[in-house]
């Protein structure tokens, strides 16, 4: 039986089939030798089907193993009684000690939405999505460890994005926007382009009308095209309102994965990528060019594919020009620095690091690569200053020395070393310059009131909702109710 079967899914299309070919139970059983109790725990979602009789009842019922395994309930209402189905199993709803409620067909569909609607309800208010800045920084360490783990590839969602390209014909190069705009049709929205977005948010979906709202301005990674698959991603991989931080840090990270492998295929990418290798000439850049994405997206898809295809362990990190890390990701052992929670955003990183070093060189925007010896042995880097509206954040993508013969910049002359995190470095001044100042200066600080703050409270932290409700009610048809 396939892992990812949903039993109550499976049972509603297999009754669905069963019942528009005018068979019985008895009349199906027949074709598979099967009683038709057997077949009615199955239609029921109370016993899992075995491979083989999936194949038969497949065949019995002139169809694909495929349809008959598909996720989407047959219909409106075998979605809401599968919903109803699944809530009386949520220990949320259990502990209203309500008596089970069998749907038979005589309950009418309007009951059910009530049921599901009532259910979504009493979720939503049970949800916490408001966090402290602690448990922010664990659920972010957590997430990150279980990344490193998978070596940043989640195959699921490659699959998806394969289905997906593949319902609009794509072929193979640069997705066009022609393509882009398929998949969003094929996903059953419209987009508008409005420049009065609340400035909180990226995208806005509106979706009683199915509409998609995003800026036609690029910011880093965050061009259009992006932003747009980034939120049909939420879609399309079936997120419902995160239940709490961990949650939405989740949701976020898989649909900016998604976006990632649409816009760079795995089937285009990988081919390219490990002929580059065999070349002894990979680089970041190209994948940027060859596929019309920024250059932080194409750092990113490289740590998707890298471990998997190209038997390469590596790092990513995206900083600020003080060394502020603001996303991080290694399974090639760097010692990032991090806090007591093992959480690494917020961290200055070293001024030695690459990330910190093209901010100092002579050009800062022309790619720079750099050989750094750490307490955990020298690393190989690339770093490339990405323009934004505010501040200019660093780009950087490394690998072990060893690794570093398969790269583009190999040859570069410049090297530092730095002790950070566990010993002596940049994180106190040098011996001289304590002597020369210590009691000395008094520095006035910028407050840094947000770290005696919680994190923005709402489903989406950090979303002020009557800035999108009010979008939203200014913007929708007029004939929407």
């Amino acid at each position: 039986m396939p892992d990812d079967l949903h039993l109550a899914t499976f049972g509603q299309r297999l009754r669905h089939l069963r019942r528009t070919r005018r068979m019985t139970l008895a009349d199906l059983g027949a074709r598979v030798g099967r009683a038709a109790s057997q077949l009615s725990l199955l239609e029921n979602g109370r016993r899992e089907p075995k491979l083989s009789l999936i194949t038969q009842l497949a065949e019995a019922l002139d169809v694909g193993v495929d349809e008959l395994l598909s996720a989407a309930p047959p219909s409106r209402r075998a979605q809401l009684e599968i919903a109803l189905d699944d809530a009386q199993r949520d220990p949320l709803y259990q502990r209203l000690e309500l008596p089970p409620l069998k749907v038979g067909p005589r309950v009418p569909s309007e009951v059910l939405e009530h049921l599901v609607g009532l259910y979504d309800e009493l979720k939503r208010r049970d949800t916490k999505p408001t966090a402290t800045p602690e448990e922010a920084r664990i659920a972010n360490a957590e997430l990150r460890r279980q990344m490193r783990e998978r070596g940043n590839y989640f195959p699921e969602i490659e699959k998806i994005a394969v289905r997906t390209l593949g319902a609009v014909g794509y072929r193979g190069g640069t997705l066009s926007d022609a393509l882009v705009a398929a998949i969003v049709l094929h996903c059953g929205f419209t987009v508008r382009y409005a420049e009065d977005l609340p400035r909180s948010v990226r995208s806005i979906t509106d979706l009683r009308n199915r509409r998609i709202y995003l800026r036609r301005e690029s910011l880093g990674m965050h061009t259009p095209r992006g932003i747009l698959l980034q939120t049909l991603g939420h879609f399309v991989l079936d997120h419902e309102q995160p239940r709490d931080f961990a949650d939405f840090l989740r949701q976020r990270v898989e649909a900016n994965y998604f976006a990632a492998a649409v816009l760079v295929p795995e089937k285009v990418a990988v081919p390219f990528l490990q002929q580059a290798k065999a070349d002894r000439d990979l680089a970041v850049e190209d994948l940027r060019d060859v596929f019309s994405v920024s250059y932080e997206m194409a750092a990113h898809r490289f740590t998707n594919l890298a471990t998997k295809h190209l038997d390469l362990r590596c790092h990513f990190v995206r900083n600020d020009e003080a060394g502020i890390i603001y996303k991080a990701y290694e399974n090639d052992g760097l010692l990032f620095p991090s806090d007591a929670t093992g959480a690494i955003e917020g961290q200055r990183m070293c001024r030695r690091w690459a990330g910190r070093e093209v901010f100092t060189s002579p050009d800062r925007y022309p790619t720079y690569y750099q050989y750094t010896d750490t307490p955990d042995g020298t690393h190989w880097c690339v770093s490339h200053v990405d323009p934004g509206r505010e501040r200019h954040f660093a780009v950087t993508l490394g690998v072990p020395f060893e690794s570093s013969r398969w790269f583009r910049g190999r040859e570069t002359t410049n090297r530092a070393t730095s002790r950070c995190p566990t010993g002596p470095c940049c994180l106190h001044p040098p011996a001289e310059l304590s002597t020369r100042w210590e009691g000395r200066a008094w520095p006035s600080t910028r407050a840094h009131s947000h770290v005696l703050a919680v994190l923005p409270p709402g489903v989406f932290p950090g979303v002020d909702e009557t800035d999108v409700y009010a979008f939203l009610e200014q913007h929708a048809p007029a004939d929407s109710a």
